[in-house]
């Protein structure tokens, strides 16, 4: 459910959640999975695609969907008017939030190498530079222009430091997305699901490979788009994306974004000594199989 409020926020990611949750490699590897399964479907190896989704991590993907299929339907209602009456206060939550995220995926690079810091840096120029995009108008968009959006817009769910959202932001779709999910407007919705399934079927697949064999350098491009993305959620902005210097009221502001970030630092500590503990207890029962 954090990952479907995530993907309705513009600046925020909800790769970005899963990589806090402690989820994200396995959901990147059964969604490989998966897509790899319907192509062996297709080509008729169907003994092999039943293997491949056996190994789709189905406890882990089906709540996910299920969670983020309520979640989307609940913030779309609720966020959109907290976004448009409090812009700079709700920003300032979203900046902590990501702000404190970026640890995770650089504490999971291990030891950094010169190449590594340079992959990180060209994510940040290029996520920093996509951020300033001025937002496009909003327009009633033909279908085929739904499903192209949401092929592009629905790689950044799976990738922590973009946002879906503000890519359609951007393109200027993403008001008319909001409406169609709280009008029920199946056809829009229709094809922004076929946009999605594309999109997924695209991208994931290349994205499971690069984390396999390209562990680090993956994860600190994780780590500078994090990083660049955080331009998107600077409090202060006029409605262009130019940054502004804080005003007047700065300080119950910043008051929220070290609230913000003390969320999520206790989050990870959480997490940590979870994983710390499962750790532990495989080992402690490895020792006693051995014995």
């Amino acid at each position: 459910m954090a990952m479907g409020v995530a993907e309705v926020v513009p600046g925020v990611s909800g790769g970005t959640v899963a990589l806090v949750l402690g989820i994200y490699e396995r959901l990147i590897d059964g969604a490989g999975h998966v897509v790899t399964a319907l192509r062996l479907a297709v080509t008729g190896r169907r003994t092999s695609a039943r293997d491949e989704l056996a190994r789709a991590h189905w406890t882990t993907i089906v709540p996910v969907l299920v969670g983020m299929v309520v979640a989307v339907l609940v913030a779309a209602r609720l966020l959109e008017p907290v976004i448009e009456d409090h812009p700079v206060g709700a920003r300032a939550v979203f900046f902590g939030l990501v702000l404190a995220s970026i640890v995770v995926p650089a504490r999971m690079v291990g030891r950094w190498a010169p190449r590594d810091v340079a992959v990180m840096l060209v994510g940040a120029a290029a996520a920093f530079l996509l951020t300033g995009l001025p937002p496009g108008a909003d327009v009633d968009p033909p279908l085929a222009v739904v499903v192209l959006a949401a092929a592009v817009a629905i790689c950044a769910l799976v990738l922590p430091g973009v946002s879906g959202s503000f890519l359609l932001l951007t393109v200027g779709l993403y008001e008319p997305t909001l409406a169609a999910v709280n009008d029920r407007d199946l056809a829009y919705v229709g094809a922004f699901a076929l946009g999605a399934v594309l999109g997924l079927g695209l991208f994931v697949k290349a994205l499971q490979v690069a984390l396999q064999r390209h562990h680090a350098l993956t994860l600190a491009l994780m780590t500078g788009l994090m990083a660049g993305s955080l331009r998107a959620l600077w409090p202060w902005q006029d409605d262009d994306r130019g940054l502004l210097a804080p005003d007047d009221g700065a300080l119950p502001m910043v008051a929220l974004v070290v609230g913000a970030g003390l969320a999520v630092t206790a989050a990870v500590i959480w997490q940590a000594r979870l994983d710390r503990r499962a750790g532990a207890a495989a080992l402690a029962a490895r020792d006693r199989r051995g014995s």
